[in-house]
């Protein structure tokens, strides 16, 4: 859908849901992720901020992309998918196309204890993916921050003494 901003258009990715909703000439409000590549700057729109947190925990995920994390909550909601990824039902995300069996249970996995206010670890998602985030910015890998911040002792919940102890192990 294309969103109008003071005569600016801006050309926002969202389920179809949110589409739906959307009338031409009304007002919508819209959480967005805008995801920066080579080649393109595309951006994702979503309702409501706990489904844009869910969209950056699943492309947070190692071949998980945005149109993929986008296609699957335009499958199921994001609370339907957080009780079937506790569960370890896989059925939701195999609907989307490009997710397999493996991929979705790479979800699973991934996903599994993750979800509420804090994960079984004691962390945040939000710090978790903050710190992930600021590696990312620091000019680290996707996979090099994730792998520094699971060495991490997960008593350490804070984001910025994740990213330091990060640091220090990602300078060795």
């Amino acid at each position: 859908m294309v969103v109008d901003v003071n005569g600016v258009g801006y050309k926002i990715f969202a389920t179809s849901a949110v589409v739906e909703k959307a009338r031409e000439g009304g007002e919508t409000a819209l959480w967005t992720h805008l995801a920066v590549r080579e080649d393109a700057q595309t951006l994702f729109g979503f309702p409501v901020k706990d489904d844009l947190n869910f969209f950056e925990l699943l492309i947070s995920i190692s071949g998980i992309g945005p149109k993929t994390a986008l296609g699957i909550l335009n499958v199921s909601s994001a609370a339907n998918i957080r009780k079937a990824v506790s569960t370890g039902d896989t059925s939701h995300l195999t609907k989307v196309s490009g997710v397999g069996k493996k991929i979705a249970d790479k979800i699973v996995l991934e996903l599994k204890g993750k979800f509420g206010a804090e994960s079984d670890s004691g962390i945040s998602l939000r710090d978790e993916i903050d710190a992930l985030e600021a590696l990312k910015a620091l000019g680290y890998g996707h996979k090099e921050a994730r792998e520094a911040l699971k060495e991490i002792d997960p008593s350490i919940a804070n984001a910025g003494e994740r990213v330091k102890k990060a640091l220090k192990a990602l300078g060795k």
